[in-house]
This record gives structure tokens, C-alpha cells and sequence, in this order.
């Protein structure tokens, strides 16, 4: 998008400002369809670094996490956890991955979330 859909924002904003992760959502992003719900970017945050603190190999990237948020500007990126790239009938991963999605690249999205079956 040339300018971020302000509704759009709004959710972003409000999902910060509550800190809650109950909001479903589904975006289109460079092609992609990402469903999922959304989480405070801190909340975010903190899942990745425990993530990656738990990983032999990777424990040294769980600082980068760590960091803080400036509250006070509006959101410029979607914090999904729980969320599945959607690819016919399959989501991907099974059980959900943690994505952040920049504003400016969703072209479209509805409220909640989809679920995909193989039947």
C-alpha cells in the first residue's frame, strides 16, 4: 500500500495499546496469504527471545529481541503468533508460526482467521 489503510492501524494500534492477542486476522503481504492473530509487538518480542534463548544455536540472537517499543508513534508492522501462511489447502506451519508483517505491504485483510482442511 502507498499509504497504510488507517482502519488497519487503528486494530494495530489497539492491540498495542490493550495487550491482548485475541484478535484475529488475515492479510494479504507480497503475495502471501498470513493467518493468525495478533499480538503487542512486546508480547512478540518476548516469545521470540524465549524461543531463541531455548535454542543452542541460536541463543545468541535472543538479545536482539529484547529491545524496547516506542509506544507514542502509530504501529507500522502486524505482530501474528499462532499464524499460518496459507498455501492451498495446508497452513504452514502446522501449529502456527510467529510472523511480523509491515503495514505498507498488505494489500488486502478481513477480520479472523481461516482454517484450511484437507477434505
Amino acid at each position: 500500500m502507498s499509504k497504510p489503510d488507517e482502519l488497519l492501524v487503528d486494530v494495530a494500534t489497539l492491540v498495542e495499546s490493550g495487550h491482548t492477542n485475541q484478535m484475529s486476522l488475515t492479510v494479504v503481504a507480497g503475495g502471501a496469504v498470513i493467518t493468525g492473530r495478533l499480538a503487542p509487538e512486546s508480547v512478540w518480542r518476548q516469545r521470540v527471545s524465549e524461543v531463541l534463548a531455548d535454542s543452542a544455536r541460536l541463543s545468541d540472537f535472543s538479545a536482539v529481541f529484547t529491545g524496547a517499543t516506542c509506544a507514542e508513534k502509530p504501529p507500522t508492522h502486524l505482530h501474528f503468533h499462532v499464524a499460518r501462511i496459507l498455501q492451498g489447502t495446508v497452513g504452514i506451519p502446522e501449529t502456527g508460526g510467529m510472523y511480523r508483517v509491515a503495514i505498507d505491504d498488505v494489500s488486502a485483510w478481513t477480520l479472523g482467521d481461516f482454517s484450511y482442511s484437507d477434505h
